[in-house]
Parts: structure tokens; C-alpha cells; sequence
């Protein structure tokens, strides 16, 4: 397939608010895409490299390369070249990447390279597209979108059900099975305001903490362990303490849901962001694990010596998993039987504010009749976590693309400094209505004090109200912390930059280390 129409799609689809028509648009490219090269398409699709990282930021595309005149570049021949791109190592690297980089580009038309650059900027974004995408494959391949959903659930993939699908017809869907060795998307949580809304909506449920860890999915067959991330990647080999651990289990064949922390000397869960860089980095540093060990805590069953449970209900998946797990590493919990009486509720309230004054994120509260829906977010789960927000200045923005092309979208946000300056904090696009967008767009031009190309340089003059869920340190940014998850809630023309909140304030909601 010529990049040249994968990228024409994907303008399409970002352009069209139309399910039906982003459906429509993706089932007509599925057709018409080999089925070997679907796995790269469709993560393309979804702003993802297969490669992951690949050494390349935004500093890299700012020289403006001639496009192409004509579409020749195929989509395995970009996969090729990005993958050996990301393979450049040693002294020379970043140049020898910028070269790699602009041969690409050369090669390529102005569409084709309005999409490379989104797509390695990580900057493609067509709204909801997995979702759009499991039914536009049924439609490409004549499969129930049921089927294709529960493939894709089972399989961890949609490129490699895109491809079994359209190279062998409805029949290979059965293919797919809760295999141990295979990860399955995880199940997610939808949000709930309170833990009263949530007992509410679920009735008779588990009240779990919401750890503030890194994600795992553990598959034991025999003396084999592997260990996967949410996104599926495996890391058995920098975990491992979650190896031994998975061992030590009376069973010989597992499959376990649940997150990995670091603990302090008492016993309160560390920051996330040294989970985060433990299981990020590699084992070759010496004394990597004595520095920072990891505990697995696990909160779910899928499989049990050849049996898949996911079609069963929590309350039988998790006394399954008492049977198997220590306590010690199992999630702490809190079961509510009657939602409706005054004393259960009041616990699981109390609950969570211990959960909390743990160092948690919130919790998780889990329908007890509830199946286990791997990837996607179950309304069998509900977390509730405290939204806090901060009153921040808008100090650049930078232009969309797709249905936002046109508009001033990503905010650049900064913080009171006690000499009177704002400091740069991190970005968002999240949260922004079509009217505010335009209204901002219009607002941030009249305060525009410089225009480079990504988008324009303002003067601090707007204060926007910010939701985050945390703080965490950064060396990218000047104050050496960034926002965790935030979004806009809503411009605040009653107030001056000298009313935004602090730098000050900022690091105060930055976890104990």
C-alpha cells in the first residue's frame, strides 16, 4: 500500500465527526490493504510506531524538507526505513538519524509528510479510532463485530486479527483464544464522581485501592514467566523479583492481572515516577534491583491451570485468587455486600480516605456479578480518584492537525515565579470544546508576541483553570515538575496573571519520596 493513501485516510477520518462515515472510510482502506502489511497500518492508524521510540523530537523536523512530487513510498518500505533509523547507536547518532530522516521525508509528497511527521510526533489523533476500527474490519471481512471485538480482546492486537481475518475469512477469529504466553488488552476502569456514585451504579462490589504503579499482566506455564505492560510489551527481564514471585505460586499454569510498585522502609508506595523508571530501565546497570526493589500486587485472575476465567464474575476470579496469592501480595480490599446500608457505605468511604492517606491514587470499586472485559472500559469497574486544579497562565500554543487543523489547540502552561515570571509546566490539549477552541484561537493571535511555525508565543495574560490527577518531577521543564493528566476546565476571566497559582504551589502536591 502507498503511504500515500493511509495517509489520505487518516485525514479523512480526523476531518469527519461521522462514525458511521470513519467506519466507512477505514473498512474501504482495510480492503484494499494487503494483509501482511494490516499490523503497521493499523498501528499507524492509531498514532503508534511498531518501533516505539525511535531517537527523533520535534528539534528534528525543524528544517523543512522539498517534499516528493509523486507517491512512491509504500508503507513497508517506511517501516523499514524507521526501524532502521531507530536502530542508529553510537557517537554520531542523532546526525546520522537527521540524515536518515530527511532522505525519508525527501521521498515523500506533502500529505505523506504532513503524516510522518504527526505520526512520529506522536501527534495523530482521530478520536476513538480503536473502537471505529474493530467495526470497520468486521465490515472489510464479513465477520460479526462481536467476534472480531472478543479476537482483538484475546489476541492483543488488531493488526494480527486484521490480518488472520482478511487473509482467511471469518472462521480464522476462532483462532483466538485466552492463550498463557499471549497477552490480552487489560481491562480498564470508567470514572466515577464518589464511591457513593459508584456503589450506586454497581450495587455489591469489591472496594480495591488504586495503586499508583506501573501496570503488569503476569503468564506463568510451568518455569516459564513472562511479564507484559498495559501496551503489551514484555519486560520479564527487568522484573525480576515479579519472575521469582510468579514461580513461588502453587500453580502451574497462570495468567494474573495487577501492578507493580516500589515500597519505602514503611511501606507506603513509592512516587510513580521511580516505578516508572525502575521498570524502564535496563538490568545492566549494576545493583539496578538492590537499588530499587519492585513488589508485584496483583488484583485479578484471568486463567487458572488451563481454565480461562474471564467470563466469570469477580466474586468467583477473586477467591480464586486468594487460593493462589499470598495476602501480602494481593491488593488490599474491601468487600461491600449491601451498597444500600449506612454502615457499609461509611466504610467503604473510609476506605478510600485511608487509601489515599496510603499514598494511593483513589480506588477501584468492581461489580461483584462483573466479567472481566480485557480490553476495553467495563462499566464493571468504576475508579474514583480527587481531581485537584490549579489556576495556570497560557504562555504559548501550538496549531492542530486533523478536525483541529487551523486552530491554536496544544496550551503551553506556566506557573507563578516569585519574581513576577511564569514558568513552563508541560501542555494540553484535553478538555477543549469547538467553541472554545475557536474563541482561544481568535483570543491567543491578538496576544501573539512571536508566530514560529508550530504555532504562536503569547503574553501571559489568560489564566485557565486546570484539572490534574498529580505532580511529578521533571528535568524537562524549567521547574523541574510537570502535571499529571491534565486538562482545561475552563478560562478564567475573573482573574490576573497575578492571581495563578504558584510554582510554590505546585511542588506541593508532589508526592512524599
Amino acid at each position: 500500500m502507498l503511504l500515500a493513501d493511509l495517509a489520505r485516510t487518516s485525514q479523512e477520518v480526523a476531518a469527519t465527526t461521522a462514525r458511521s462515515r470513519k467506519t466507512a472510510l477505514l473498512a474501504e482502506l482495510f480492503r484494499a490493504t494487503d494483509p501482511a502489511e494490516l499490523p503497521v497500518v493499523t498501528t499507524y492508524l492509531a498514532g503508534r510506531l511498531p518501533q516505539g521510540r525511535i531517537g527523533v523530537g520535534w528539534s528534528s523536523f525543524a528544517d523543512p524538507v522539498p517534499p516528493a512530487t509523486t507517491a512512491t513510498l509504500t508503507v513497508p518500505q517506511v517501516d523499514h526505513a524507521l526501524t532502521e533509523l531507530a536502530a542508529v547507536r553510537g557517537a554520531g547518532a542523532q546526525a546520522e538519524r537527521r540524515r536518515r530522516l530527511a532522505d525519508l521525508l525527501a521521498a515523500a509528497t506533502p500529505v505523506e509528510q504532513e503524516f510522518l511527521i504527526r505520526l512520529i510526533g506522536g501527534e495523530v489523533r482521530q478520536g476513538a479510532l480503536d473502537a471505529v476500527a474493530v467495526d470497520a474490519l468486521a465490515a472489510a471481512g464479513g465477520a460479526d463485530p462481536a467476534a472480531v471485538r472478543r479476537a482483538v480482546m484475546l489476541g492483543g492486537s488488531l493488526g494480527a486479527v486484521a490480518r488472520a481475518l482478511l487473509a482467511e475469512g471469518p472462521q480464522a477469529l476462532e483462532l483466538f483464544t485466552l492463550t498463557v504466553g499471549r497477552p490480552v488488552l487489560p481491562m480498564l476502569a470508567q470514572t466515577a464522581g464518589s464511591v457513593a456514585e459508584a456503589l450506586d451504579r454497581l450495587g455489591p462490589c469489591l472496594v480495591d485501592e488504586k495503586l499508583d504503579g506501573v501496570r503488569i499482566q503476569v503468564h506463568r506455564d510451568g518455569d516459564r514467566v513472562r511479564v507484559y505492560t498495559r501496551t503489551l510489551e514484555e519486560i520479564t527481564a527487568r522484573l525480576p523479583e515479579v519472575v521469582a514471585a510468579a514461580r513461588a505460586l502453587p500453580a502451574d499454569q497462570a495468567v494474573l492481572d495487577g501492578e507493580v510498585v516500589a515500597l519505602g522502609p514503611d511501606g507506603r508506595t513509592r512516587p510513580f515516577q521511580q516505578t516508572a523508571g525502575r521498570v524502564g530501565s535496563s538490568l545492566d546497570v549494576p545493583g539496578a534491583t538492590e537499588a530499587l526493589p519492585l513488589t508485584p500486587v496483583f488484583f485479578d485472575l484471568l486463567a487458572l491451570q488451563g481454565r480461562d476465567l474471564l467470563a466469570a464474575p469477580t466474586a468467583e476470579r477473586q477467591a480464586r485468587l486468594a487460593e493462589l496469592v499470598p495476602e501480602e501480595l494481593r491488593v488490599r480490599r474491601l468487600t461491600v455486600s449491601d451498597p444500600s446500608a449506612p454502615a457499609e457505605r461509611a466504610a467503604a468511604a473510609e476506605f478510600a480516605e485511608q487509601a489515599l492517606a496510603r499514598g494511593q491514587e483513589g480506588v477501584v470499586v468492581k461489580a461483584l456479578d462483573a466479567g472481566y472485559t480485557a480490553g476495553r472500559r467495563g462499566a464493571g469497574w468504576l475508579k474514583v480518584k480527587p481531581v485537584h486544579t490549579l489556576d495556570l497562565v497560557v504562555l504559548a500554543a501550538e496549531w492542530g492537525h486533523g478536525r483541529r487543523a487551523g486552530r491554536l489547540s496544544n496550551l503551553h502552561l506556566g506557573a507563578r515565579q516569585e519574581d513576577g515570571g511564569f514558568a513552563m509546566l508541560g501542555k494540553t490539549f484535553k478538555g477543549l470544546t469547538d467553541a472554545l477552541l475557536a474563541w482561544q484561537t481568535e483570543r491567543l493571535q491578538e496576544l501573539a508576541v512571536a508566530r514560529p511555525p508550530w504555532g504562536v508565543e503569547v503574553r501571559p495574560e489568560l489564566v485557565v483553570e486546570i484539572a490534574f490527577d498529580g505532580v511529578q518531577r521533571s528535568t524537562r521543564y524549567p521547574a523541574g515538575v510537570t502535571l499529571r493528566f491534565a486538562r482545561v476546565l475552563r478560562y478564567r476571566a475573573d482573574k490576573t496573571p497575578a492571581e495563578a497559582d504558584t510554582v510554590a504551589t505546585v511542588r506541593g502536591f508532589l508526592p512524599a519520596s
